[in-house]
């Protein structure tokens, strides 16, 4: 199998390719969903597929966020460049530039932000040009093993590294919260930050790295093709030494020098370890801290600054270890005596958690790793415009459409809306049927994770992803849900109406519209769902931040976690405006809500009164214009 490590930098660049990595996957300055690593100019990305080549290693370019109209022309050039420089691969989120680069010969690998965690899905990038989809993170070794043997293309696995808490390319938490779109590059990581629920206080979304070597043979014997390292965010040693420990076991080499290296690895960067999914449905939170502390050596008793260690493992001179007092770090320090180890610092006796964050061996790993290899290359970019026609100006009244899981709230909302979006499940066929007395439209929405492929829909159906989209493609009607993030105007699927990404401002909506011929919802009121999780140690009720704000949380039938904003989306007074933009539907999202709140908001969409608008904030305790005012 393929080992393939992150190069956010040139030097880390270097450290992969020595330390034995098949292949590196990397970004440019713009496009990719690690907007904060070093990244690379143009002329470096080219010196750096000509120095990774030379040393028989592949480069995987990402340009793997959601893309805004004005951004397509310049996304499309960008991979026509890879292309004339020699890239191995470029990664792709967003369905819109997936449409525009059909024509630019380069091998095309669907980012696991596009959500592909299915066989139809996997037939589906197969369809539309992918030669790899990277697999999302929350699947099973069991169900793996039920997707990949089948795969017509190649698929690549998260081995090592950080794990996103929410179903990747469909966290809002850091947009709504932070102001920084994670499926746009900028996470602000809201999952590291401490909650507290009626249970406790801590980071409790915050997860351990997987840790997956224990499952590389099995792994194989699947026929995944490739492994993946995360971590274009971290040091050129974690990039050698996890490229050296995830090859050397893929060689099968468990040898003292192997475990040395283990050790290292754990000292660079260490914030706890878990398999992720792979060995089932366990939590893989680590929520005493979310931070990295290096390798944790054990407890102490300081007395009069100093301690006496006798762990299994060993503490030498220029360690450098840091103390922690639970949450709290109180300091750190280079060992230069041993015995016993003597703290430069004022500290109180106690009891103490210590920490190795340096070993003087990483010093001659830096050595063996070298210089910065210079980068440099001369193949301009060739513009190229990619300009949607502008339609003819589409003023219309928007028609109602409410999300809806109970059959009382659905019995309240049914007389003001013209389609009900009814939770798949036991009780839809009843929904039906209360729908079609009132002539009301009922359409079954599907459950955003599937990996299986076992739910279809006789009926209209609203899918969340590629595999669902192919697996209901003989349904009466298709609607696309918002987790497709559409940001474009050129979103391919060929579907009766899609809802667009709640991460766009008001002049983007009415632009995608005026470019494109489909039919758009844009969602106009409830608690936006922030986060989506496999997690089962999240349970249902609410957690809350350091500023007080309590976002709900509610656990499914099928295990799956919730989180809500803490706010409703109110844009119920901009229905004129919507309409002008073109936007032929606004989505009331009315899930585990009351049918008083449900019937006094369609008592607002038919006849808006600024006395039930005042009652209907006071109702749900406050209202947010999202991102739609505001932008990102």
């Amino acid at each position: 199998m393929e080992i393939l490590s992150p190069a956010g930098n040139p030097d880390g660049l270097a450290a992969a390719v020595r330390g034995g990595c098949d292949a590196v996957y990397l970004a440019g300055k713009d496009f990719g969903a690690r907007a904060f690593a070093g990244n690379f100019t143009d002329r470096q990305l080219e010196g750096a597929v000509n120095y990774a080549h030379d040393h028989g290693v592949k480069v995987h370019v990402t340009v793997n966020t959601s893309l805004k109209n004005q951004e397509m022309s310049d996304a499309v050039t960008f991979v026509r460049f890879l292309k004339d420089i020699g890239a191995d691969a470029v990664l792709v989120q967003d369905l819109g530039l997936m449409r525009c680069i059909q024509g630019i010969d380069i091998p095309k690998h669907a980012s696991t932000q596009m959500g592909i965690h299915s066989l139809k899905g996997l037939e589906w990038c197969a369809e539309n040009g992918f030669d790899r989809a990277v697999l999302a993170r929350e699947l099973t070794m069991d169900e793996l093993s039920q997707i990949v043997p089948d795969s017509p293309i190649e698929t690549e696995v998260f081995i090592q590294g950080a794990l996103c808490y929410c179903m990747s390319g469909g966290c809002l938490m850091s947009s709504f919260m932070g102001g920084r779109s994670g499926n746009r590059g900028s996470c602000a990581q809201p999952c590291r930050k401490r909650y507290t629920s009626e249970n406790g206080s801590g980071y409790l979304l915050s997860c351990a790295d997987i840790f997956g070597v224990d499952h590389i043979e099995r792994l194989r014997d699947l026929g995944v093709t490739s492994l993946k390292i995360e971590g274009r965010m971290r040091s050129p040693a974690y990039a050698y030494l996890s490229a050296k420990v995830y090859s050397m076991a893929e060689d099968g080499d468990f040898s003292d020098e192997y475990h040395e290296y283990l050790k290292l690895l754990r000292t660079v960067f260490n914030r706890g370890t878990c398999p992720g999914y792979l060995d089932g449905v366990i939590s893989p939170v680590q929520s005493l801290y979310p931070d990295n502390r290096g390798f944790h050596l054990g407890d102490v008793k300081i007395r009069d600054r100093s301690f006496t260690w006798d762990g299994e493992e060993p503490i030498g001179l220029k360690d450098g270890i840091s103390i922690f007092d639970g949450d709290e770090k109180v300091g750190g320090f280079k060992v230069t005596e041993t015995d016993p180890i003597r703290i430069p610092f004022k500290i109180p006796d106690g009891r103490y958690q210590i920490y190795r964050t340096y070993d003087p061996r990483i010093d001659v790993i830096k050595n063996e790793i070298g210089p910065t290899p210079k980068l440099d290359g001369k193949t301009p970019r060739h513009h190229q415009d990619v300009v949607p026609e502008k339609l003819p100006h589409r003023n219309v009244r928007p028609e109602f459409s409410a999300y809806v899981n109970t059959l009382k709230t659905l019995d309240a909302v049914l007389p003001y809306v013209r389609r009900v979006y009814f939770e798949h499940g036991e009780k839809l066929q009843e929904a039906r049927e209360m729908c079609s007395a009132r002539n009301v439209e009922c359409v079954d929405l599907l459950p955003r994770f599937d990996a299986l492929d076992e739910l279809s829909s006789d009926g209209p159906v609203m899918v969340n992803g590629p595999g669902q989209y192919r697996l209901c493609r003989n349904a009466p009607r298709i609607y696309a849900s918002s987790v497709f993030n559409c940001y474009n105007s050129w979103f391919p699927l060929d579907v009766y109406q899609t809802t667009l990404s709640v991460e766009l401002s008001r002049n983007e909506v009415s632009d995608l519209i005026a470019h494109s011929p489909g039919r758009f919802e844009v969602m106009g009121f409830g608690r936006t769902e922030l986060m989506y999780t496999r997690d089962p140690g999240l349970e249902s009720g609410a957690i809350v931040d350091e500023k007080e704000a309590s976002f709900p949380v509610y656990r499914d039938r099928r295990g799956f976690a919730h989180i809500l904003n803490s706010v409703d989306l109110f844009l119920l007074d901009s229905v004129e405006e919507l309409g002008r933009s073109g936007v032929q539907s606004i989505g009331l999202d009315l899930r585990k809500r009351p049918p008083v709140l449900a019937k006094a908001v369609g008592q607002y969409i038919r006849q808006p009164d600024p006395k039930l608008r005042a009652k209907l904030e006071e109702m749900c305790g406050g209202f947010t214009y999202g991102l739609y005012r505001r932008g990102l």
